[in-house]
């Protein structure tokens, strides 16, 4: 821990949590404070998911992977690189309709998903919904809020 932050090596190291909630339930928010990382890794997932928070593998841009069920779910992916050293607070709302990627609580990715896959697994902070090697995340991550709601940034 650094000032209450998990400091994470991007080799092995991940917070694991039980289930929070199943994101096909209905709305939910997640935010979390990031500082660090490289493209390819990812913040936060849910085991036997998808991977909610995580950085595009090209450049580092904030994506997440959880989509609608079937062929018209797809990621969602920003133009917006978080993996840059400075802290960020990023996030995805779901408000049952609509989908938005947030860094430093400015919209930087929005689409339509009527539905959202399902899952009750756990949840892993700092590593991909597989425990994948190059999924760790390396950097520091602060303050996950999980809300059973949309919330505004």
């Amino acid at each position: 821990m650094v000032d209450g932050a998990i400091l994470l090596d991007g080799v092995d190291d991940s917070v694991i949590a039980g289930p929070v909630l199943n994101p096909s339930d209905g709305p939910f928010s997640v935010f979390a404070w990031v500082q660090g990382g490289v493209p390819g890794q990812t913040v936060i997932s849910q085991v036997d998911g998808a991977d909610w928070l995580g950085t595009d593998p090209l450049d580092g841009a904030l994506v997440t992977e959880l989509e609608g069920p079937g062929r018209v779910g797809s990621p969602l992916q920003s133009q917006t690189v978080i993996t840059d050293g400075n802290w960020h607070r990023i996030g995805l709302v779901w408000d049952g309709l609509n989908r938005a990627l947030y860094v430093d609580d400015v919209p930087v990715a929005q689409d339509t998903q009527a539905g959202l896959r399902g899952s009750a697994g756990g949840l892993n902070i700092g590593t991909g919904k597989a425990m994948a090697a190059g999924t760790f995340f390396s950097g520091l991550i602060d303050d996950v809020r999980i809300y059973n709601r949309a919330v505004s940034p």
